[in-house]
């Protein structure tokens, strides 16, 4: 069924949203949110909130480590979008626990107020599925403590939305997040590894990955805002069936660069860290049809090679 576009409905305009990790797909999340809406963003860092500032947003002093510094949020806004990375160590996410801790307290407006709860996890949970295809309903099986802390927090927030669900009719929805790329997005330049010559694996040992452009993430992240269904999970990621190697021979090739050294697996590991042998242990083509079909979203990047032919036809040199 058709969805009329977010702007022709007052509630959009009128709505606050708290966006909670305003890093780089949170500044593309609230520029599409801005002016139709107020946009707060917390943040534990003095040197961000000029940042936010400047962009329009709202800042609020607030870290998830600190729980009483979160007091207040409960009381801020109907939607909130959590972004925000767990801990770099551990098996469990205490941030997002604090989060939702805050976020249920009562007060004037308090959780009663709550619309809508999205978290941005990763596509780390599924673990490996050797190539094969993923949809929603396969359960997790993170093998990392980086996918395990996703998982806790996903399980969290889930059985946050259904008390949310029961008690004031609210959702709460998990997107599940591949590698995310953008030419002006600072870690997420495909060109940089390439120009590093950071090996990759032979066709022999490569794996499948997946891929969604930052600005094509953002405008998912706002959709979901509004049209997320309770308790769902949503793969974010765009058409592209490509192997780790062939991605990035496809950046190379498309940017005059040249194309990096293949290894097999064991040399691999002689040379890479084991965070970066742990992306190539997991191997899987992740479907994006609930995506496509409850968010409405239309993506504006279908696939890297078409995401990158733009970009040149833009005028983005190599240089």
């Amino acid at each position: 069924m058709h969805q009329p576009p977010l702007h022709r409905h007052s509630r959009f305009r009128r709505s606050r949203i708290l966006i909670v990790g305003c890093g780089d797909v949170g500044l593309r999340a609230a520029q599409r949110l801005l002016p139709r809406c107020r946009v707060l963003a917390l943040t534990s860092s003095p040197e961000r909130v000029a940042t936010l500032r400047a962009a329009g947003i709202t800042p609020l002093r607030g870290n998830l480590d600190d729980a009483r510094s979160l007091a207040r949020l409960a009381t801020l806004a109907p939607r909130v979008l959590h972004l925000a990375p767990p801990p770099g160590q551990g098996v469990a996410d205490p941030r997002t626990a604090r989060l939702l801790q805050a976020l249920a307290r009562r007060g004037v407006g308090g959780a009663g107020s709550l619309r809508t709860l999205v978290y941005g996890s990763t596509s780390g949970v599924y673990g490996d599925a050797q190539g094969a295809w993923v949809d929603e309903t396969r359960a997790v099986a993170p093998a990392t403590d980086r996918g395990r802390r996703r998982v806790d927090a996903e399980r969290r927030v889930r059985a946050f939305g259904q008390r949310l669900a029961l008690r004031h009719g609210g959702a709460a929805t998990v997107l599940r997040i591949p590698g995310i790329y953008a030419l002006n997005r600072e870690g997420g330049d495909p060109r940089e590894r390439v120009r590093k010559g950071s090996p990759v694996l032979n066709a022999a040992d490569d794996v499948f990955t997946n891929h969604i452009h930052a600005d094509d993430l953002a405008r998912a992240c706002v959709l979901a805002l509004w049209r997320a269904r309770p308790g769902r999970a949503l793969n974010v990621c765009d058409d592209t069936e490509l192997r780790m190697g062939e991605h990035f021979d496809l950046v190379a090739d498309r940017f005059g660069l040249p194309r990096p050294p293949r290894l097999s697996r064991a040399e691999a590991a002689q040379v890479l860290s084991p965070m970066q042998m742990s992306f190539m242990g997991e191997s899987r083509r992740l479907h994006n049809r609930r995506m496509k079909d409850e968010l409405g979203l239309v993506l504006r990047y279908p696939t890297v090679a078409e995401g990158l032919a733009q970009l040149l036809g833009a005028g983005v040199l190599a240089l």
